[in-house]
């Protein structure tokens, strides 16, 4: 029979046609070239004039990018980032504006790219007082070979003490708002006079302590972020664990031998007893003792963790105060000014007191010093008990070796011999004995 050809369309060609028309996604993904753009987060509360600028920062004066509003003040960037480990990258959709064009000139529909950097800057507000702070603590003048004197100076001669090199600062204090906050924040770490219609300020390190304190205080009492915490307040205060292996019927056993070894007054009755009666009474005691024993002997032991030394909340509160005073003088404060303020406030006759967490430090480095000493004792010993085993396990080992070669040395007749039964036989010196 022929075989004829069907005329009619393939009802999978035209399912495939009819799912690719479908799948056709409204957003385009764009190509990009050069370096990958970056995702900002931006506060709600800046106004559309805020600007990226570049400003000298205030503990390495380098060069770095900061977002200056000129209505609510400057922010720095905090870049967060995921581990090179784990790829990461973001998809990022072009907002069509108003006229109906997107950002990316590619007509009235959506686009998007993706782009392979997953970092994320977060834009948190600064303090503007530490980006001029370096400039202030700058201003002296030698008055002899080794003594300085500040001296009071306008808030322009103190900014261009600056780096002026690819800074924005002369830009940004042309706003009105912005300078009246900087030099406000000058004015709560300096003395200030007034010479004619312009003031004067000079650093007094006094104010700028108090003020560094009260922001170390309140970011302590607001809490720590769970890794500073972790890693600069319980590991810092954790004392060496002690161990202890409880049995849970020891205590039950003692209690058993005294009442057994106390002495109670004997009636005449009692002692008049038989001899088997006693055989049997003893008997009893004694299987009794035994069952004790065994039970306590298979119970199975705890051990328990305990720490010889517990900070109390005090410590921990100056542990924790002290931990914020020390990161803000090592993010935002020059090293020199920074030693400067850290002795002012911890040290001998410093603005805080911390004499409990000193006394607690020295208890626990003590305790940590006896800790690895005992440890290197009981290693010590440790060590010395492996190798008395092993000597015993050696010499075991060799008279083993030494039977083996003895008996291999042996003939076939000594060794028919010693299988011969010579019970009910005399030995052979018997005949040799005197008479």
């Amino acid at each position: 029979m022929a075989r004829t050809r069907s005329t009619k369309p393939s009802t999978a060609a035209s399912a495939t046609d009819s799912d690719s028309t479908k799948s056709k996604s409204t957003i385009t993904l764009v190509s990009h070239t050069g370096e990958a753009p970056k995702v900002f987060i931006l506060p709600s509360k800046a106004t559309p004039d805020a600007r990226i600028v570049t400003l000298p920062n205030p503990r390495s004066s380098q060069p770095s990018r900061y977002l200056a509003c000129p209505e609510t003040g400057i922010y720095e960037f905090t870049k967060l980032a995921t581990p090179k480990s784990v790829p990461r990258s973001w998809l990022i959709e072009a907002v069509p504006n108003s006229n109906g064009t997107n950002t990316n000139n590619q007509g009235a529909g959506p686009s998007a790219q993706v782009t392979m950097a997953s970092e994320l800057f977060v834009a948190t507000a600064i303090d503007p007082l530490f980006l001029v702070l370096p400039a202030l603590a700058d201003a002296k003048a030698s008055k002899g070979s080794n003594e300085f004197k500040r001296l009071f100076l306008s808030s322009d001669d103190h900014l261009d003490k600056l780096p002026q090199e690819n800074s924005h600062l002369s830009e940004i204090m042309r706003w009105g708002t912005t300078r009246r906050l900087i030099e406000s924040r000058m004015g709560a770490v300096c003395d200030t006079i007034e010479a004619g219609d312009e003031a004067m300020f000079r650093l007094n390190e006094k104010k700028l302590l108090d003020v560094v304190f009260q922001k170390a205080k309140r970011m302590s009492e607001s809490g720590l972020p769970p890794s500073m915490e972790d890693k600069f307040v319980k590991k810092v205060l954790q004392a060496p664990m002690m161990h202890r292996v409880v049995r849970t019927g020891e205590s039950q056993l003692s209690g058993n031998n005294t009442d057994s070894t106390s002495s109670t007054p004997q009636t005449e009755s009692a002692t008049s007893q038989s001899t088997e009666s006693t055989t049997e009474t003893s008997d009893t005691s004694v299987s009794q003792a035994s069952t004790a024993a065994t039970s306590v002997a298979d119970e199975p032991a705890e051990e328990n963790f305990a720490s010889s030394l517990q900070a109390s909340p005090e410590v921990v509160e100056q542990q924790r105060l002290k931990v914020a005073f020390e990161f803000i003088c090592s993010s935002y404060v020059a090293p020199l000014l920074a030693d400067n303020l850290q002795k002012s406030f911890s040290g001998t006759g410093g603005l805080k007191d911390f004499s409990l967490l000193n006394d607690y430090m020295a208890s626990l480095e003590k305790l940590r010093s006896e800790t690895m000493a005992v440890r290197a004792q009981d290693y010590g010993r440790k060590r010395n008990q492996d190798e008395l085993d092993d000597e015993a396990r050696l010499e075991k080992k060799r008279k083993m070796e030494e039977e083996k070669k003895k008996k291999a040395s042996e003939s076939r007749g000594v060794r028919d011999l010693k299988k011969v039964n010579t019970s009910g036989m005399k030995k052979l010196s018997h005949f040799f004995q005197k008479k």
